[in-house]
């Protein structure tokens, strides 16, 4: 008989974006849309959804190469302008809430890493409902951005956990190179911005291709622990 997963980790990182909201298709529509406004090369779809989990400027330089630093103001305007009109229709992959839910239960310390601003993630945590779910949370425009570790760093420096004890969750290779650049496991789920064959060639502790695959991984090896007073903006 298969011995059952030794349980490892105390604290999963979730990424925002393409990991736990559906929210690829307009984060790379308004980045489109925000070239085309501006006469600019519109990147392809493939080159758009690829700077997701990025920070906006560098995705921005990412997607655009040939704008200019005059323009960027202009762009980030659009940008906002195009992904707000459709940001409160953004809903969460199937059993994502049920599966957050079910870790905390479990015992687990759960945070976020995102992309996103923090502007932009405190109002996502508004609409979800879901900010009493995170110990602490850390975003693109606090410090130095994915895959850049400061991230996972700062967190386990506020919570006083080490990599060893920590797994990344995320669907990009911003955030396994991220986890790796820190030495923490990460897991790549395949339903998100990067296709699976770039997720695959950095060797993730785990490839998933739906929640439910990701709950059946992940719950056998959380190491339950006190749960630290949270729901951290």
């Amino acid at each position: 008989m298969t011995e059952p997963p030794r349980p490892e980790f105390e604290l999963v990182v979730f990424d925002w974006d393409g990991t736990l909201i559906d929210s690829t298709g307009a984060i790379a529509d308004s980045i489109q849309a925000s070239a085309a406004d501006l006469g600019l090369p519109v990147p392809s779809r493939e080159r758009a959804s690829h700077v997701i989990g990025l920070g906006l400027l560098e995705a921005i330089h990412y997607a655009v190469p040939q704008i200019t630093r005059e323009q960027v103001p202009a762009f980030v305007e659009r940008y906002r302008f195009h992904y707000l009109r459709e940001d409160a229709s953004l809903r969460p992959f199937s059993g994502i809430p049920e599966l957050l839910a079910e870790l905390e239960a479990a015992g687990g310390m759960l945070a976020v890493a995102t992309g996103k601003s923090r502007a932009g993630l405190n109002r996502a945590l508004e609409q979800t409902g879901w900010r009493r779910h995170f110990v602490t949370t850390r975003c693109a425009d606090e410090g130095a951005p994915k895959p850049d570790p400061w991230m996972l760093r700062d967190i386990g420096e506020e919570l006083g956990t080490d990599a060893e004890s920590t797994v990344m969750v995320g669907d990009t290779t911003h955030d396994l190179r991220m986890a790796g650049s820190f030495g923490a496991a990460a897991v790549a789920v395949t339903y998100g911005a990067h296709p699976a064959e770039e997720l695959q060639a950095l060797a993730p502790a785990a490839l998933v291709d739906s929640v439910a695959s990701l709950r059946h991984w992940l719950l056998p090896r959380l190491r339950p622990v006190a749960r630290a007073s949270g729901g951290e903006a």
